[in-house]
């Protein structure tokens, strides 16, 4: 517990180090409805835009209640929004996001995650903005294996991979960083 949350803090302390108000542009933000972090004037380090941002975001924890949008999508939002305010262009951002155990319920349909919950699926309407910004979306195919979730109750926007240990090895070894996105 106390290494996920040191490992969270990290995270999210190089998120808001990614800004200065010198820096940013006013570039739109490619996801609705989220800002980008907050400027930190006199920030040392900000996203370059010549840089290619190659990242894969593993994501294995649900909402803290299944009728809040899950946290880890959220700041991948943020994340993506930052990369927009500051200059680096679609183009440059290459994100794969990996569901994998609790985290692979954010996957399901909205009938699928009504029957399974009795509310509807408040992770899908930020999902498919995502996937409108260049997102890639992967779950475990492990998971669903063995949560016997049906082909037909995941997201089309949602690929099946084996599982989450090779989907994620495979991409950083394509040069890939590997960015946990697990908070509650």
């Amino acid at each position: 517990m106390k290494k996920t949350i040191f490992g969270a803090a990290i995270i999210l302390a190089a998120a808001f180090a990614f800004t200065g108000a010198s820096q940013a542009q006013n570039s739109p933000m490619p996801i609705p409805g989220v800002d980008a972090v907050v400027d930190v004037p006199g920030a040392g380090e900000l996203p370059d835009k010549n840089l290619t941002y190659k990242l894969v975001f593993d994501l294995d924890r649900a909402s803290e209640t299944m009728d809040k949008v899950n946290p880890g999508l959220t700041f991948i939002a943020h994340y993506i929004n930052t990369l927009a305010k500051y200059g680096v262009p679609e183009s440059h951002r290459k994100m794969v996001v990996v569901f994998h155990q609790q985290g692979t319920w954010a996957i399901l349909t909205d009938a699928a995650y009504q029957a399974k919950y009795k509310m509807t699926n408040p992770n899908i309407a930020l999902m498919n903005d995502m996937k409108r910004a260049g997102v890639d979306f992967r779950v475990c195919g492990q998971s669903v294996h063995f949560n016997k979730i049906e082909r037909s109750d995941i997201q089309p926007i949602v690929q099946v991979d084996l599982w989450a240990g090779t989907t994620i090895t495979t991409l950083m070894m394509r040069g890939y960083a590997h960015i946990s996105a697990n908070f509650r």
